[in-house]
């Protein structure tokens, strides 16, 4: 049991927050750079452990902590590389061809101390030394972690590693800081204090609402970052399913399967034409969620909502069950389940649109194309949309392929949602409420950006002048100079 941060103690700690901010975004970027790596390095070197911890906290298999501490780890690292490079500051150089009109240079500089939120579902990856924190300091921000109170064995025994590198760094004191907190009052102070300037959440959409109104009830609103949760649908036409309705519902299967389901990218709804072939699609999915063998969920608070938006959708009198897995007397797990509607009654019912977070997943019954976008257009944001189809049948469904990429931040073509790539090509986030910013991405080196700010300098003498805009380019950054890019 670890005790809540105190009331007395927050302004305290913001205060060095601030301070560590003040030195930290003056330092090199190679020395960030270093920082990182070191910091990914004693992850990995103390991984055995780490695992072992959160295997306890979270009923997570070793193979699966350890793949995500290495993504973890590879986050960490390639951020920082792509720190170096400095192409998230998007430096622009404009020299003027007329005489008496100004030189104008502008950067993103860092936003200031940056509040992070421990992510229930992913004890390290969007945790303690997870993708915002480790986009915060790629960006030159002070960061302090609000540990997830699931993990928070695990959460510490990361602090504690983060905190080693940055003394044995030689970075500011309190550059990191991290904090147990499970009383909403004071969540709701550390939200609110005028020294943090941005937060990053992963989370359910309760919560991750609830901190982006208090963000932006502020005397000075700041961005809050939150990953909402998202139904991922997924829909399938005719000619792809009469060309691999049983292998795609094999591929869906373990999509919607693995790990209990616990993925925000897990697709949730399934949409498809009622015709011949979907009966063999539906008849695989159904023999793969009976087979599948029961696993416990994360903990007690994934479970029981689980259960609850699992109920909550079975209770609307016009879903049938198709498919459930075996019971299981083991504790917190979550079984699951496979059920389907008709379109219409689908589209005439909003409690059916919400995130059901687990082994879950709704087939929507369509009588025809239009039907199925119709569906589509009552589509809240999400961070996903699949679309299965032939590419001659996905060339004559233009309308369709519109409406799906409008409401999305990732558009798949004849795949499956979940295995997130951690690449600068990758958008991570998508219209809300999935996200309260459709236009940031929360995984890959893009993320920096959601902790800086452009600023611009006029006619600035050369010696008052960043690093990074000098005339000479001391750091070989790439700059867009009068519209060319250049290092």
């Amino acid at each position: 049991m670890y005790s809540n941060v105190k009331l007395h103690e927050i302004n305290a700690k913001m205060e060095s927050l601030k301070l560590a901010f003040n030195q930290y975004q003056d330092i090199s970027l190679s020395r960030r750079i270093t920082c990182m790596h070191d910091i990914g390095n004693r992850l990995l070197k103390n991984k055995d452990e780490l695992v072992k911890i959160a295997m306890q906290e979270t009923h997570l298999p070793a193979a699966r902590l350890l793949n995500e501490l290495k993504r973890t780890v590879f986050q960490l690292t390639s951020y920082a590389d792509t720190c170096k490079n400095g192409y998230w500051m998007d430096i622009r150089i404009q020299i003027p061809t007329e005489k008496n009109k100004p030189v104008i240079k502008k950067m993103n500089v860092p936003l200031g101390p940056v509040l992070v939120f421990g992510a229930g579902n992913f004890p390290f990856a969007y945790s303690t030394a997870g993708g915002d924190t480790a986009c915060a300091l790629a960006a030159g921000c002070s960061v302090v972690v609000k540990a997830h109170p699931q993990h928070a064995a695990t959460s510490t025994a990361v602090a504690k590693i983060i905190d080693e590198a940055i003394k044995e760094n030689n970075m500011p004191p309190h550059l990191f800081m991290h904090v147990h907190v499970t009383d909403l009052s004071l969540v709701k102070i550390l939200v609110m204090h005028p020294v943090i300037k941005a937060v990053g959440f992963t989370g359910s959409y309760t919560a991750g609402k609830q901190i982006f109104d208090w963000g932006n009830s502020r005397e000075q609103p700041i961005p809050v970052f939150a990953e909402m949760g998202s139904t991922n649908p997924v829909y399938i036409l005719p000619g792809k399913m009469k060309e691999s309705a049983e292998t795609y519902a094999v591929e869906l299967s373990k999509s919607i399967l693995t790990d209990a389901g616990q993925f925000c990218t897990k697709p949730g709804i399934i949409v498809i034409q009622n015709d011949d072939y979907a009966g063999t699609f539906i008849k695989t999915l159904q023999e793969k969620i009976n087979d599948a063998i029961p696993v416990s969920m994360l903990n007690e608070g994934i479970y029981q909502n689980y259960e609850l938006k699992k109920k909550l959708s079975t209770d609307q009198k016009e879903v049938k069950k198709i498919s459930t897995t075996t019971q299981s007397n083991e504790p917190l797990v979550g079984t699951a389940l496979l059920t389907s509607i008709t379109a219409k009654e689908f589209m005439a019912n909003k409690i059916l649109r919400q995130e059901v977070f687990g082994p879950y997943c709704l087939i929507v019954l369509c009588n025809d194309i239009n039907e199925m976008k119709q569906v589509a257009t009552q589509m809240e944001g999400q961070i996903t949309c699949t679309l299965g189809a032939t590419i001659k049948e996905a060339e004559q469904q233009k309308e369709l392929l519109k409406i799906l990429q409008s409401t999305c931040g990732r558009f798949i073509f004849n795949g499956v949602p979940t295995g997130v790539e951690v690449c600068p090509a990758m958008q991570h986030g998508g219209p809300f409420p999935a996200t309260t910013y459709s236009m940031f991405t929360s995984v890959g080196a893009d993320g920096i950006k959601r902790f800086t700010r452009p600023l611009a300098f006029q006619n600035v003498a050369e010696e008052l002048l960043p690093d990074a805009l000098k005339e000479i380019n001391p750091l070989k950054l790439w700059r867009l100079v009068d519209d060319q890019y250049t290092k």
